[in-house]
Order: structure tokens, then sequence, then C-alpha cells
């Protein structure tokens, strides 16, 4: 897939102490890091470019919780892939 694609990932993290949304921000933090185009949501965080590239972040982001404390994750991933690329703003420009 050389396409650009929109993968939404939505992390949740388990801790007997520590509060899940401290968990989330390390995977944020990385996200952010990973130079991808990417919107936070409040449900998950939709990333945009090359599929093996996002998929990169998706693993470094739930190391990044481990690695803070986190327990346990159940980890959501959607796909929206095209012959052609797909960008956030194809979905979202009508609503901003």
């Amino acid at each position: 897939m050389n396409q650009t694609v929109n993968i939404a990932l939505q992390i949740l993290p388990s801790s007997k102490t520590i509060h899940p949304y401290a968990l989330v921000d390390k995977a944020i933090e990385v996200i952010a890091a990973s130079e991808l185009r990417y919107r936070v949501t409040p449900f998950e965080t939709v990333m945009e470019g090359r599929y093996d590239d996002i998929m990169k972040v998706v693993k470094m982001a739930q190391e990044a919780c481990y690695a803070a404390g986190a327990e346990s994750l159940m980890t959501y991933i959607k796909i929206q892939s095209s012959l052609n690329d797909v960008s956030i703003e194809d979905k979202m420009e009508k609503y901003e």
C-alpha cells in the first residue's frame, strides 16, 4: 500500500495506580513526535500517512503506554484506504 491512508487508533490502557488519561498522553506524545499528520479526538486519534509508517507508530504508542506503567491495553484500529490517497480533510472539511 503506497497510497496515503487514514488509521484511527484508540488505546484503552489499564493500571491499578495510574489514571488512563496519563497513559494515553504517552501514546499521543509518540504520535506527535512521529511527524505524521494527525488529529486527536475524544475517542481516538486519526493519523494520515503510509500504512507501514503508521503501523510502526501504533506499535511504538503501545510500547510507550507499557513503559509508562500500563498493565494491559485494549487497542482498536480502523483503517480507511483507497486506490487513491485518503486525507483527513476529505472527511472533515465540511464540518470546519
